[in-house]
């Protein structure tokens, strides 16, 4: 599993972990990414996705066909 959202397309970054003694070391920050069945009325389907919470608000304020109509545009989902 890709650790990017399918909804945002967040995905991990990288940056410095620093010390107490201010020595810096790369290191990763991961989206909080969860899996996550959705169902689709109009198609009668569901649809698994790997979701960060982000994109778990989003599809509740826009709904899950608009929120996977605009991934689809943006090329975060396909499907």
């Amino acid at each position: 599993m890709s650790r990017i959202c399918q909804i945002t397309g967040k995905h991990v970054i990288t940056g410095n972990a620093v010390s107490h003694s201010n020595r810096k070391t790369r290191r990763t920050f991961a989206p909080n990414l969860q899996e996550r069945k959705y169902f689709i009325p109009e198609e009668n389907r569901t649809v698994s996705l790997h979701v960060s919470v982000a994109g778990m608000r989003t599809i509740s304020k826009i709904g899950i066909t608009e929120a996977l109509k605009r991934a689809k545009a943006k090329g975060y989902f396909n499907a």
